[in-house]
Protein backbone atom coordinates (compact mmCIF):
# COMPACT_ATOMS: atom_id res chain seq x y z
CA UNK A 1 0.00 0.00 0.00
CA UNK A 2 1.34 3.41 -0.98
CA UNK A 3 0.45 7.02 -0.22
CA UNK A 4 1.76 8.25 -3.58
CA UNK A 5 -0.49 9.12 -6.51
CA UNK A 6 0.77 9.11 -10.11
CA UNK A 7 1.44 12.70 -11.12
CA UNK A 8 -0.76 12.45 -14.20
CA UNK A 9 -3.69 11.32 -12.09
CA UNK A 10 -3.03 14.07 -9.56
CA UNK A 11 -3.04 16.71 -12.29
CA UNK A 12 -6.18 15.22 -13.79
CA UNK A 13 -8.14 15.35 -10.55
CA UNK A 14 -6.98 18.90 -9.86
CA UNK A 15 -8.10 19.97 -13.33
CA UNK A 16 -11.45 18.23 -12.88
CA UNK A 17 -12.37 20.59 -10.02
CA UNK A 18 -14.48 23.27 -11.70
CA UNK A 19 -14.64 26.58 -9.76
CA UNK A 20 -17.83 27.59 -11.61
CA UNK A 21 -19.47 24.30 -10.70
CA UNK A 22 -18.53 24.87 -7.07
CA UNK A 23 -20.12 28.31 -7.02
CA UNK A 24 -23.22 26.99 -8.80
CA UNK A 25 -23.46 24.22 -6.19
CA UNK A 26 -23.20 26.78 -3.43
CA UNK A 27 -25.97 28.83 -5.04
CA UNK A 28 -28.25 25.78 -5.09
CA UNK A 29 -27.43 24.96 -1.47
CA UNK A 30 -28.25 28.50 -0.35
CA UNK A 31 -31.40 28.93 -2.44
CA UNK A 32 -33.64 28.14 0.53
CA UNK A 33 -33.59 27.39 4.25
CA UNK A 34 -32.36 24.00 5.42
CA UNK A 35 -32.94 23.85 9.18
CA UNK A 36 -32.29 20.83 11.36
CA UNK A 37 -34.74 18.06 10.50
CA UNK A 38 -36.21 19.91 7.51
CA UNK A 39 -33.62 19.30 4.80
CA UNK A 40 -35.85 17.50 2.28
CA UNK A 41 -36.44 20.48 -0.03
CA UNK A 42 -32.72 21.28 -0.17
CA UNK A 43 -31.83 17.64 -0.80
CA UNK A 44 -34.33 17.44 -3.69
CA UNK A 45 -33.15 20.72 -5.19
CA UNK A 46 -29.49 19.75 -5.00
CA UNK A 47 -30.11 16.22 -6.32
CA UNK A 48 -31.95 17.58 -9.36
CA UNK A 49 -29.16 20.07 -10.07
CA UNK A 50 -26.42 17.45 -9.69
CA UNK A 51 -28.18 14.78 -11.73
CA UNK A 52 -28.63 17.23 -14.59
CA UNK A 53 -25.01 18.43 -14.45
CA UNK A 54 -23.30 15.10 -13.75
CA UNK A 55 -25.64 12.38 -15.12
CA UNK A 56 -22.87 9.78 -15.15
CA UNK A 57 -23.04 9.65 -11.33
CA UNK A 58 -25.81 8.29 -9.12
CA UNK A 59 -27.77 10.84 -7.03
CA UNK A 60 -30.62 10.05 -4.69
CA UNK A 61 -32.60 11.55 -1.83
CA UNK A 62 -33.09 9.33 1.23
CA UNK A 63 -35.96 10.59 3.41
CA UNK A 64 -35.59 9.78 7.09
CA UNK A 65 -38.61 8.32 8.89
CA UNK A 66 -41.06 11.04 9.92
CA UNK A 67 -40.53 12.23 13.46
CA UNK A 68 -43.16 14.11 15.44
CA UNK A 69 -42.76 17.81 14.80
CA UNK A 70 -39.87 17.38 12.33
CA UNK A 71 -41.22 15.38 9.38
CA UNK A 72 -38.99 16.52 6.52
CA UNK A 73 -35.52 15.19 7.29
CA UNK A 74 -33.59 13.77 4.33
CA UNK A 75 -30.10 12.81 3.22
CA UNK A 76 -28.55 13.37 -0.19
CA UNK A 77 -26.42 10.42 -1.30
CA UNK A 78 -24.23 10.17 -4.39
CA UNK A 79 -22.14 7.18 -5.40
CA UNK A 80 -19.73 5.96 -8.01
CA UNK A 81 -18.30 2.43 -8.14
CA UNK A 82 -15.99 0.73 -10.60
CA UNK A 83 -14.40 -2.64 -9.93
CA UNK A 84 -13.43 -3.96 -6.53
CA UNK A 85 -12.28 -1.32 -4.05
CA UNK A 86 -12.80 -0.27 -0.45
CA UNK A 87 -15.49 2.37 0.09
CA UNK A 88 -14.54 5.91 1.04
CA UNK A 89 -17.30 8.14 2.41
CA UNK A 90 -17.11 11.92 1.94
CA UNK A 91 -19.43 13.42 4.55
CA UNK A 92 -20.93 16.79 5.32
CA UNK A 93 -24.45 17.88 6.28
CA UNK A 94 -27.33 19.82 4.76
CA UNK A 95 -28.73 21.54 7.84
CA UNK A 96 -27.46 24.88 9.06
CA UNK A 97 -26.77 25.93 12.63
CA UNK A 98 -29.21 28.84 12.29
CA UNK A 99 -32.61 27.97 10.86
CA UNK A 100 -32.99 30.65 8.20
CA UNK A 101 -36.15 31.97 9.88
CA UNK A 102 -35.17 35.55 10.84
CA UNK A 103 -37.73 35.77 13.64
CA UNK A 104 -36.60 32.50 15.21
CA UNK A 105 -32.87 33.16 14.80
CA UNK A 106 -33.01 36.75 16.10
CA UNK A 107 -32.64 35.58 19.71
CA UNK A 108 -29.19 34.30 18.76
CA UNK A 109 -28.08 36.69 16.03
CA UNK A 110 -29.65 39.95 17.19
CA UNK A 111 -30.84 40.49 13.60
CA UNK A 112 -34.43 40.02 12.44
CA UNK A 113 -34.04 41.24 8.86
CA UNK A 114 -34.19 39.02 5.76
CA UNK A 115 -31.64 36.23 5.50
CA UNK A 116 -28.62 37.54 3.56
CA UNK A 117 -28.41 36.20 0.02
CA UNK A 118 -25.30 34.65 -1.45
CA UNK A 119 -22.91 37.22 -2.91
CA UNK A 120 -19.95 36.60 -5.22
CA UNK A 121 -17.03 38.89 -5.89
CA UNK A 122 -15.01 38.21 -9.01
CA UNK A 123 -11.31 38.63 -9.61
CA UNK A 124 -8.09 36.97 -8.44
CA UNK A 125 -9.05 37.45 -4.77
CA UNK A 126 -12.70 36.50 -5.23
CA UNK A 127 -14.78 36.12 -2.09
CA UNK A 128 -18.17 34.52 -1.58
CA UNK A 129 -20.34 35.31 1.40
CA UNK A 130 -23.82 34.42 2.61
CA UNK A 131 -25.96 32.62 5.14
CA UNK A 132 -24.96 29.23 6.53
CA UNK A 133 -21.67 28.91 4.68
CA UNK A 134 -19.75 28.21 7.87
CA UNK A 135 -22.15 25.51 9.02
CA UNK A 136 -21.71 23.85 6.69
CA UNK A 137 -22.58 24.86 3.14
CA UNK A 138 -19.12 25.99 2.04
CA UNK A 139 -17.46 22.72 3.01
CA UNK A 140 -20.40 20.70 1.64
CA UNK A 141 -20.08 22.39 -1.76
CA UNK A 142 -16.33 21.71 -1.82
CA UNK A 143 -16.94 18.07 -0.87
CA UNK A 144 -19.54 17.60 -3.60
CA UNK A 145 -17.35 19.08 -6.32
CA UNK A 146 -14.32 17.18 -5.01
CA UNK A 147 -16.34 13.96 -5.09
CA UNK A 148 -17.35 14.62 -8.70
CA UNK A 149 -13.76 15.40 -9.72
CA UNK A 150 -12.36 12.24 -8.13
CA UNK A 151 -15.12 9.99 -9.46
CA UNK A 152 -14.76 11.41 -12.97
CA UNK A 153 -10.96 11.15 -13.09
CA UNK A 154 -10.93 7.62 -11.68
CA UNK A 155 -13.72 6.44 -13.99
CA UNK A 156 -12.11 7.93 -17.10
CA UNK A 157 -8.87 6.06 -16.32
CA UNK A 158 -10.50 2.80 -15.31
CA UNK A 159 -9.13 2.89 -11.77
CA UNK A 160 -11.19 0.71 -9.42
CA UNK A 161 -12.96 2.81 -6.81
CA UNK A 162 -15.99 2.98 -4.57
CA UNK A 163 -16.83 6.53 -3.54
CA UNK A 164 -19.88 7.76 -1.65
CA UNK A 165 -20.90 11.32 -0.88
CA UNK A 166 -23.28 11.79 2.06
CA UNK A 167 -24.78 15.21 2.74
CA UNK A 168 -26.81 14.32 5.78
CA UNK A 169 -29.78 15.55 7.73
CA UNK A 170 -29.54 16.67 11.34
CA UNK A 171 -25.79 17.13 11.46
CA UNK A 172 -25.86 20.07 13.86
CA UNK A 173 -26.38 19.63 17.59
CA UNK A 174 -29.93 20.17 18.86
CA UNK A 175 -31.66 19.19 22.06
CA UNK A 176 -35.32 19.22 23.10
CA UNK A 177 -35.16 18.09 26.73
CA UNK A 178 -38.91 18.23 27.31
CA UNK A 179 -39.85 16.56 24.01
CA UNK A 180 -37.82 13.38 23.44
CA UNK A 181 -40.17 12.41 20.58
CA UNK A 182 -39.17 15.57 18.79
CA UNK A 183 -35.54 14.54 18.38
CA UNK A 184 -34.29 13.61 14.92
CA UNK A 185 -31.93 10.68 14.61
CA UNK A 186 -28.87 12.02 12.82
CA UNK A 187 -28.70 11.43 9.09
CA UNK A 188 -25.29 9.80 9.32
CA UNK A 189 -26.58 7.29 11.89
CA UNK A 190 -29.56 6.52 9.64
CA UNK A 191 -27.21 5.99 6.70
CA UNK A 192 -24.97 3.62 8.66
CA UNK A 193 -27.97 1.74 10.05
CA UNK A 194 -29.23 0.93 6.55
CA UNK A 195 -26.01 0.41 4.60
CA UNK A 196 -22.70 -1.27 5.27
CA UNK A 197 -20.11 0.87 6.99
CA UNK A 198 -17.45 2.37 4.69
CA UNK A 199 -13.80 1.45 5.05
CA UNK A 200 -12.96 5.08 5.90
CA UNK A 201 -14.53 8.52 5.98
CA UNK A 202 -13.67 12.19 5.51
CA UNK A 203 -15.73 14.81 7.34
CA UNK A 204 -15.86 18.03 5.32
CA UNK A 205 -16.50 20.89 7.68
CA UNK A 206 -14.80 24.20 8.39
CA UNK A 207 -12.38 24.05 11.24
CA UNK A 208 -8.75 24.54 12.21
CA UNK A 209 -6.02 24.86 9.56
CA UNK A 210 -5.06 21.22 9.68
CA UNK A 211 -6.31 17.65 9.88
CA UNK A 212 -8.28 16.37 12.85
CA UNK A 213 -7.86 12.68 13.54
CA UNK A 214 -9.59 13.07 16.91
CA UNK A 215 -12.63 15.03 18.02
CA UNK A 216 -14.27 15.69 21.37
CA UNK A 217 -17.73 14.55 22.27
CA UNK A 218 -20.61 16.64 23.57
CA UNK A 219 -23.41 16.67 26.08
CA UNK A 220 -26.26 18.95 27.09
CA UNK A 221 -26.91 20.01 30.67
CA UNK A 222 -29.93 21.64 32.27
CA UNK A 223 -29.95 23.43 35.60
CA UNK A 224 -33.46 23.98 36.97
CA UNK A 225 -34.53 25.99 40.00
CA UNK A 226 -38.14 25.75 41.14
CA UNK A 227 -40.29 27.58 43.67
CA UNK A 228 -43.91 28.71 44.09
CA UNK A 229 -45.08 31.37 41.69
CA UNK A 230 -45.90 34.81 43.05
CA UNK A 231 -47.32 38.02 41.58
CA UNK A 232 -44.85 40.83 41.04
CA UNK A 233 -46.90 42.92 43.47
CA UNK A 234 -45.87 40.51 46.24
CA UNK A 235 -42.22 40.23 45.21
CA UNK A 236 -40.88 41.02 48.70
CA UNK A 237 -42.57 37.92 50.13
CA UNK A 238 -41.61 35.66 47.24
CA UNK A 239 -39.18 32.77 47.60
CA UNK A 240 -36.56 33.94 46.93
CA UNK A 241 -37.31 37.61 47.67
CA UNK A 242 -37.57 39.49 44.39
CA UNK A 243 -38.10 36.26 42.42
CA UNK A 244 -35.87 33.80 40.63
CA UNK A 245 -34.73 36.14 37.87
CA UNK A 246 -33.55 38.84 40.26
CA UNK A 247 -31.40 36.20 42.00
CA UNK A 248 -29.79 34.83 38.87
CA UNK A 249 -26.32 36.28 39.59
CA UNK A 250 -25.18 33.69 42.15
CA UNK A 251 -26.27 30.89 39.81
CA UNK A 252 -24.16 32.28 36.98
CA UNK A 253 -21.23 32.77 39.34
CA UNK A 254 -21.52 29.15 40.49
CA UNK A 255 -21.60 27.94 36.87
CA UNK A 256 -18.42 29.90 36.16
CA UNK A 257 -16.82 28.29 39.24
CA UNK A 258 -17.78 24.89 37.86
CA UNK A 259 -16.38 25.77 34.43
CA UNK A 260 -13.01 26.86 35.82
CA UNK A 261 -12.65 23.70 37.91
CA UNK A 262 -13.80 21.51 35.03
CA UNK A 263 -11.28 23.01 32.59
CA UNK A 264 -8.44 23.14 35.15
CA UNK A 265 -8.83 19.40 35.73
CA UNK A 266 -8.26 18.83 31.99
CA UNK A 267 -5.63 21.50 31.35
CA UNK A 268 -2.60 19.21 31.14
CA UNK A 269 -3.72 17.43 27.96
CA UNK A 270 -1.49 17.70 24.91
CA UNK A 271 -3.58 15.93 22.26
CA UNK A 272 -5.90 17.30 19.61
CA UNK A 273 -9.07 17.63 21.70
CA UNK A 274 -9.94 20.08 24.44
CA UNK A 275 -12.77 20.72 26.90
CA UNK A 276 -15.25 23.59 27.08
CA UNK A 277 -18.59 24.44 28.67
CA UNK A 278 -20.92 27.41 28.46
CA UNK A 279 -24.46 28.64 29.14
CA UNK A 280 -26.35 29.11 25.88
CA UNK A 281 -29.91 29.62 27.05
CA UNK A 282 -31.79 31.01 30.05
CA UNK A 283 -35.55 30.73 30.33
CA UNK A 284 -38.15 31.80 32.88
CA UNK A 285 -41.67 33.19 32.92
CA UNK A 286 -43.98 34.21 30.09
CA UNK A 287 -43.50 37.36 28.00
CA UNK A 288 -47.24 37.96 27.95
CA UNK A 289 -47.56 37.74 31.75
CA UNK A 290 -44.70 39.74 33.25
CA UNK A 291 -46.92 40.57 36.21
CA UNK A 292 -46.27 37.02 37.48
CA UNK A 293 -42.92 35.96 38.87
CA UNK A 294 -41.83 32.63 37.37
CA UNK A 295 -41.83 29.51 39.51
CA UNK A 296 -39.19 27.86 37.33
CA UNK A 297 -35.83 29.00 35.99
CA UNK A 298 -33.97 26.86 33.44
CA UNK A 299 -30.40 27.31 32.27
CA UNK A 300 -29.16 25.17 29.39
CA UNK A 301 -25.47 24.40 28.94
CA UNK A 302 -23.41 22.80 26.19
CA UNK A 303 -20.35 20.86 27.36
CA UNK A 304 -17.57 19.45 25.18
CA UNK A 305 -16.29 16.12 26.48
CA UNK A 306 -12.83 14.57 26.20
CA UNK A 307 -11.78 10.91 26.44
CA UNK A 308 -12.44 9.58 29.93
CA UNK A 309 -15.27 12.00 30.76
CA UNK A 310 -18.23 10.31 32.43
CA UNK A 311 -21.53 12.17 31.95
CA UNK A 312 -22.94 11.03 35.29
CA UNK A 313 -19.84 12.30 37.09
CA UNK A 314 -20.09 15.67 35.32
CA UNK A 315 -23.75 16.01 36.33
CA UNK A 316 -22.89 15.13 39.94
CA UNK A 317 -19.98 17.61 40.02
CA UNK A 318 -22.19 20.38 38.67
CA UNK A 319 -24.94 19.60 41.18
CA UNK A 320 -22.46 19.60 44.07
CA UNK A 321 -20.96 22.92 42.96
CA UNK A 322 -24.37 24.57 42.76
CA UNK A 323 -25.56 23.11 46.05
CA UNK A 324 -22.53 24.48 47.89
CA UNK A 325 -22.59 27.85 46.16
CA UNK A 326 -26.31 28.50 46.74
CA UNK A 327 -26.46 27.28 50.32
CA UNK A 328 -25.89 30.78 51.74
CA UNK A 329 -28.03 32.67 49.21
CA UNK A 330 -31.77 33.39 49.00
CA UNK A 331 -31.99 30.49 46.52
CA UNK A 332 -31.27 27.90 49.22
CA UNK A 333 -35.01 27.24 49.68
CA UNK A 334 -35.60 26.53 45.99
CA UNK A 335 -35.63 23.03 44.52
CA UNK A 336 -32.48 22.40 42.48
CA UNK A 337 -32.42 19.85 39.67
CA UNK A 338 -29.46 19.12 37.37
CA UNK A 339 -29.86 16.80 34.38
CA UNK A 340 -27.54 15.78 31.57
CA UNK A 341 -27.96 14.23 28.14
CA UNK A 342 -24.86 12.85 26.39
CA UNK A 343 -24.80 13.37 22.62
CA UNK A 344 -21.60 11.61 21.59
CA UNK A 345 -18.42 10.39 23.24
CA UNK A 346 -15.02 11.64 22.18
CA UNK A 347 -13.28 9.40 19.66
CA UNK A 348 -10.03 9.22 17.71
CA UNK A 349 -8.50 7.60 14.63
CA UNK A 350 -4.86 6.44 14.82
CA UNK A 351 -2.50 8.90 13.18
CA UNK A 352 -0.94 6.03 11.22
CA UNK A 353 -4.28 4.71 9.90
CA UNK A 354 -4.43 4.64 6.08
CA UNK A 355 -7.03 7.43 5.89
CA UNK A 356 -4.85 9.63 8.11
CA UNK A 357 -1.85 9.03 5.86
CA UNK A 358 -3.90 9.67 2.71
CA UNK A 359 -5.19 12.96 4.14
CA UNK A 360 -1.70 14.12 5.06
CA UNK A 361 -0.31 13.17 1.65
CA UNK A 362 -3.14 15.01 -0.12
CA UNK A 363 -2.68 18.06 2.10
CA UNK A 364 1.03 18.18 1.24
CA UNK A 365 0.27 17.89 -2.48
CA UNK A 366 -2.34 20.67 -2.47
CA UNK A 367 -0.81 23.09 0.06
CA UNK A 368 2.87 22.28 -0.68
CA UNK A 369 3.41 22.18 3.09
CA UNK A 370 2.46 19.84 5.93
CA UNK A 371 -0.70 20.55 7.94
CA UNK A 372 -0.40 22.65 11.07
CA UNK A 373 -0.44 20.52 14.26
CA UNK A 374 -3.71 20.98 16.18
CA UNK A 375 -4.07 21.00 19.96
CA UNK A 376 -7.08 21.52 22.20
CA UNK A 377 -9.77 21.60 19.51
CA UNK A 378 -13.24 21.91 21.04
CA UNK A 379 -15.55 21.35 18.07
CA UNK A 380 -17.50 18.10 17.86
CA UNK A 381 -19.04 16.77 14.63
CA UNK A 382 -20.45 13.53 13.27
CA UNK A 383 -16.87 12.35 12.96
CA UNK A 384 -17.35 10.91 16.44
CA UNK A 385 -20.44 9.02 15.22
CA UNK A 386 -18.46 7.47 12.39
CA UNK A 387 -15.55 6.57 14.66
CA UNK A 388 -18.01 5.16 17.19
CA UNK A 389 -19.21 2.79 14.45
CA UNK A 390 -15.65 1.65 13.83
CA UNK A 391 -15.02 3.83 10.76
CA UNK A 392 -11.54 5.44 10.63
CA UNK A 393 -12.26 9.13 10.05
CA UNK A 394 -10.47 12.43 9.47
CA UNK A 395 -11.96 15.91 9.51
CA UNK A 396 -10.75 18.92 7.56
CA UNK A 397 -12.27 21.92 5.85
CA UNK A 398 -11.85 25.45 4.51
CA UNK A 399 -11.17 28.25 6.97
CA UNK A 400 -13.52 31.26 6.84
CA UNK A 401 -12.45 34.85 6.57
CA UNK A 402 -13.38 37.37 9.25
CA UNK A 403 -17.16 37.66 9.21
CA UNK A 404 -19.29 40.64 8.29
CA UNK A 405 -19.30 42.98 11.33
CA UNK A 406 -22.68 44.39 10.29
CA UNK A 407 -24.42 41.02 9.98
CA UNK A 408 -23.01 37.98 11.79
CA UNK A 409 -25.22 35.71 9.69
CA UNK A 410 -23.03 36.41 6.66
CA UNK A 411 -20.06 33.99 6.51
CA UNK A 412 -17.18 34.83 4.15
CA UNK A 413 -14.79 32.55 2.24
CA UNK A 414 -12.13 32.96 -0.40
CA UNK A 415 -13.25 31.16 -3.53
CA UNK A 416 -9.67 29.94 -4.00
CA UNK A 417 -9.85 28.31 -0.54
CA UNK A 418 -13.04 26.44 -1.43
CA UNK A 419 -11.49 25.25 -4.70
CA UNK A 420 -8.33 24.22 -2.85
CA UNK A 421 -10.33 22.03 -0.48
CA UNK A 422 -12.37 20.51 -3.29
CA UNK A 423 -9.05 19.41 -4.79
CA UNK A 424 -7.91 18.20 -1.41
CA UNK A 425 -11.02 16.06 -0.91
CA UNK A 426 -10.62 14.73 -4.45
CA UNK A 427 -6.98 13.88 -3.85
CA UNK A 428 -7.82 12.00 -0.64
CA UNK A 429 -10.36 9.97 -2.63
CA UNK A 430 -7.74 9.21 -5.29
CA UNK A 431 -5.12 8.28 -2.68
CA UNK A 432 -7.62 5.99 -0.98
CA UNK A 433 -8.73 4.36 -4.22
CA UNK A 434 -5.29 3.74 -5.65
CA UNK A 435 -3.98 2.44 -2.31
CA UNK A 436 -6.88 -0.03 -1.92
CA UNK A 437 -6.01 -1.61 -5.28
CA UNK A 438 -2.24 -1.97 -4.70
Amino acid sequence: MTDEVPEALGRAVDAAVDPDALLDTLAVLTAGPSPYGREHATARRLAAFAADRWPHLSWRVDPLPAVDGLPDAANLVASCTHGDADELLLYSHLDTSLTGDPGFDAAVTGHDGPVPALRRQVGPDAVVDGFGLGVARAAAASALVGFVAAATALRDRGVPHRLTLLLAAAGTHRHLPDDPAGQVAGGVAYHLDHLSAPAAAVVAKSGPPGILTAEPGAMFLRVRLQTRHHPVLARDTAVPPGGLIMNLAPVLAALETFRRAHLDARADRSDQVGAEVGVGSVGAGRPGKPDLLPGRLDLHLYLVTIPGDEPDTIVADLRDTLTRALADTPLRDCVLDVAGWPVHSAAATPIDAPISRHAHAAWQAVHHAPPTPIRGWTGSTDGVVLRGRGVPTVRLGPAPLVGDPDDPRRDRYEVAELVRFARLYARIAVHSSTASTD
